[in-house]
């Protein structure tokens, strides 16, 4: 999973568009992008789309917060229809992950579907609160898959006028990011980067992806369809590396007792050795 797609809950022609993308997953919202009235009809909506052919891609349903009070009926509505995953926004840490995996779990039972089938991202950086929490995430509950971040609503929380020094993020805006990217390695779960918000500057999108997969994440959150290609290819392992991770498994392969090899003139441990291994499984080969 590189590239992860916001459609609104509310919209079944941006759902078609969107389903003519390159994207791995999308993620059908009930949360920000449908007005308070809108939402009740919203489920049906996601449900419809829920019910559609799904090809390869993945159906993940952003429900509302907790704290809205509107959580379980969106559950409710869209449950039987077997989504891929939930995303819970405005997480506080562990103990929201746990409730949401016991709610889960009841409306899987209702459903008839098995146990445990369906995973759980989470918006770990929504308030201060939860940006102090982030550590509860692990040990990591069995439906938690990934964990990602966002600046807006944190803007609100903190008081900020803006989450922007310039064209980069301000100072507490990248520590919220790097603690994102540190909780998701210590769980073991998918670092997803939050979205680009500059639309129509494809090089900025694709500057930003490929710095987001040099510092660990392996994913990006995508508000608008011109933006899957470019994070797509920033997430995709190129040839070259490839090439080199083949390299690296094939040689501590063919010496098992050294811990250490030299490829290229260059020293190789064994943390050479898994970075190789996640590269393969990154461009589907391992």
């Amino acid at each position: 999973m590189r590239s992860i797609l916001f459609v609104p809950g509310d919209s079944p022609r941006k759902f078609a568009k969107a389903m003519g993308t390159a994207a791995d997953a999308l993620v059908l919202d009930l949360e920000d992008s449908v007005a308070a009235p809108a939402k009740a009809a919203a489920r049906g909506t996601v449900a419809q789309m829920l019910d559609a052919d799904r090809a390869s891609k993945q159906l993940i349903v952003r429900v509302n917060a907790f704290d809205t009070g509107l959580t379980l009926d969106d559950l409710a509505a869209v449950m039987p229809h077997r989504p891929d995953g939930i995303l819970l926004p405005k997480s506080r840490g562990g103990a929201d992950i746990a409730e949401l995996g016991h709610y889960l779990s009841a409306f899987e039972a209702a459903a008839g579907l098995p146990q445990g089938t369906t995973w759980i991202m989470a918006v770990a950086t929504e308030t201060a609160e939860a940006v102090l929490g982030m550590a509860s995430y692990t040990p990591a509950h069995p439906r938690l898959r990934g964990l990602l971040w966002g600046a807006e609503d944190l803007s609100a929380s903190l008081g900020a006028t803006s989450n922007r020094d310039g064209a980069a993020y301000a100072g507490p805006f990248v520590l919220a990011r790097n603690l994102c990217l540190f909780a998701a390695a210590s769980a073991g779960v998918m670092a997803i980067d939050t979205v680009c918000t500059a639309i129509g500057d494809l090089e900025y999108v694709a500057d930003e992806s490929r710095a987001a997969r040099r510092d660990g994440f392996v994913a990006k959150m995508v508000i608008h369809p011109s933006h899957v290609d470019p994070v797509n290819a920033a997430f995709t392992p190129t040839a070259d590396e490839v090439a080199w991770a083949e390299t690296v498994i094939r040689t501590f392969d063919e010496n098992p007792g050294l811990g250490v090899v030299t490829i290229g003139g260059k020293m190789i441990d064994k943390p050479h050795e898994r970075a190789a291994r996640k590269i393969l499984a990154a461009a589907g080969r391992g």
